[in-house]
C-alpha cells in the first residue's frame, strides 16, 4: 500500500499511519477478546475494525480530493473528503448496533462471566496511549490542511480514548466479581459513539448539501462590512469543496469610478477574505450603486 501512497505529502503520511494504528489495534483486540470472552474488548475490537475501515477511506480520499479541477469537475475533487467522512459516520453507526444487541442480550440472559488477565488491561490501556497519539497527529495535520476526512479519522481515535477508559474501567469491576460491568461499559462505549456520528454526520452532509458555513459567513461578512469603496453588496454566496471554501458574491460601488479603481477594491475585498479564511477562492460582480441588483 506504501508504494500506492505518496508519504512524502503530510496528509497521506498520517493517515497511512493510522492504517497501520488500525491494523495492530484490531488484531490485539481480537486475540485477547475472544482468549477472555470480553465483551467490552470485543466491542473495542469491532470498533477498531471499523476504524480500519474508514482509516483506509480516509487515506485514499485525502489523495483523490487533492486532485486539480478538469472538465468533468470544474470545481475540483474536494467533495470526495465530504463522502468519505459521511461513509465513516454510517460505519459508526454499525457499531453500536452490534454493540447495543450484544450488550443487552448479556444483561438479560445473565451470560456475562468474562475472564480478566493481564493482556485484558494491557491491550486497553496500550490501545488508549496509539489513539491519544494518533488523534493528535490526525488533529493537528486536520486543522493544518482544513481537512475533513482527517479530520472525522481523528474522532474517530479520540472516541477509541474515551470508549476504551470506560472498558478499563469495566474489567476493574469485572476483576472484583461484578461481571454485569462489562456489558454496561460497552453500552457506554456505543452511547459515545454514537454522539460522534452524529456530529460527524451532520457535518459531512451540511457540506454535501452546499449549506453555508456560519463562522465562514460571519468572517466575510465582517470584511465586506468594514471594506472601503464598497457601497452595499448581495447575493453571498459561501460553500464547501472539502478542503476549500467557494464565495460569490455582488458588491456595490460609487457610479462613475474607474474600472482599475473598482478592479482595486474588488482585488483588495478577495486579499482580505483569503486572509481571514485559509483554502479560499473568491468570485465578485462588481456593479455600479445606481445599477438595479
Amino acid at each position: 500500500m506504501a508504494g500506492l501512497i505518496n508519504l512524502k505529502d503530510e496528509k497521506s503520511r498520517v493517515a497511512f499511519y493510522s492504517v497501520i494504528a488500525a491494523i495492530l489495534l484490531t488484531t490485539f483486540k481480537i486475540v485477547v477478546g475472544v482468549l477472555t470472552n470480553s465483551l467490552g474488548i470485543l466491542s473495542e475490537a469491532l470498533h477498531s475494525g471499523l476504524d480500519l475501515v474508514a482509516a483506509v477511506i480516509t487515506l485514499f480520499a485525502v489523495k483523490a480530493a487533492d486532485k486539480p479541477a478538469d472538465k468533468s469537475h470544474n470545481y475540483g475533487h474536494g467533495k470526495v473528503e465530504n463522502l468519505s467522512a459521511l461513509a465513516e459516520t454510517l460505519l459508526l453507526f454499525i457499531t453500536c448496533f452490534w454493540i447495543i444487541y450484544e450488550a443487552v442480550h448479556r444483561l438479560i440472559t445473565g451470560n456475562t462471566d468474562i475472564e480478566v488477565t493481564l493482556w485484558s488491561f494491557l491491550v486497553v490501556i496500550v490501545s488508549i496511549a496509539i489513539d491519544f497519539s494518533r488523534s493528535r497527529s490526525l488533529a493537528k495535520v486536520a486543522k493544518k490542511h482544513n481537512s475533513q476526512a482527517l479530520e472525522a479519522d481523528a474522532l474517530h481515535f479520540s472516541t477509541d480514548i474515551w470508549s476504551s477508559s470506560v472498558v478499563l474501567i469495566g474489567l476493574i469491576f469485572a476483576s472484583f466479581g461484578f461481571y454485569f460491568a462489562d456489558p454496561i461499559a460497552a453500552l457506554f462505549v456505543a452511547l459515545i459513539v454514537i454522539y460522534v456520528s452524529y456530529k460527524l454526520g451532520k457535518k459531512a452532509i451540511d457540506a454535501l448539501l452546499d449549506r453555508s458555513p456560519e463562522e465562514s459567513v460571519e468572517k466575510i461578512e465582517a470584511v465586506l462590512q468594514s471594506a472601503k469603496g464598497i457601497t452595499r453588496y448581495h447575493d453571498l454566496r459561501v460553500r464547501t469543496m472539502g478542503a476549500e471554501t467557494l464565495v460569490e458574491m455582488n458588491i456595490h460601488v460609487t457610479p462613475g469610478i474607474t474600472i482599475e479603481a473598482a478592479h482595486k477594491i474588488s482585488h483588495d475585498v478577495e486579499h482580505e477574505i483569503m486572509n481571514a479564511i485559509e483554502r479560499c477562492e473568491v468570485h465578485i460582480h462588481i456593479e455600479p450603486e445606481d445599477s438595479v441588483g
